[in-house]
């Protein structure tokens, strides 16, 4: 934390000072790849992000396809019932049947017309819900890419405070699953 002059720094924070000042390849070391380790840990963030917004982009176009749908089946319905009462003058007495049955067949055509949209609009929906879905299985492995980086990091900076080498190779070790499972995000798996 910074405000008027007073800092605070962490304890690998000061670590990685020391490193940076002083002949320690083996902190070197670690100072290096941690600091490349946060930049790719920044670009699989910004990718997760781009991939959850998508996600919501799609599902949102999904919410609106179904919405359409939706008022071209209350259209139907409309014309259904429409229809119906051009049906039930048909048979009242002293109406003129003809003037009816061929409303009957208008409001026929015009429903087939509009349950092809409907339909139609349907399948939109399913399938910007699908991308959607995609889209957040994509974001999902990136943001477990971006936790195995952000626990690499930590890792390296506890082998800066304790100088273990096994540390270190497990720091590396957690990177490596990061990489493989921005791999996976990368390739949609």
């Amino acid at each position: 934390m910074s405000g008027h002059g007073f800092h605070v720094h962490g304890p690998h924070d000061h670590e990685l000072e020391h490193a940076a000042h002083s002949n320690d390849d083996f902190s070197s070391r670690i100072a290096v790849m941690t600091a490349i380790m946060a930049t790719v840990g920044a670009l699989f963030g910004y990718e997760g992000g781009a991939t959850q917004n998508d996600a919501a982009m799609f599902k949102n176009e999904s919410a609106i396809k179904k919405t359409e749908a939706s008022n071209q089946w209350n259209f139907y319905q409309s014309k259904s019932n429409k229809q119906n009462l051009a049906e039930l003058a048909m048979v009242l007495p002293g109406a003129d049947a003809e003037k009816y049955r061929s409303e009957v067949s208008r409001y026929k055509s015009e429903k087939e017309e509009i349950k092809k949209k409907a339909e139609a609009l349907e399948e939109d929906s399913k399938e910007w819900e699908h991308r959607s879905e995609a889209a957040l299985h994509q974001h999902h492995r990136w943001a477990q890419a971006m936790t195995a980086v952000q626990i690499a990091i930590s890792l390296a900076a506890i082998t800066l405070l304790t100088k273990k080498k096994w540390l270190q190779y497990g720091s590396y070790g957690v990177a490596g699953v990061g990489a493989i499972l921005a791999g996976l995000a990368w390739f949609h798996i």
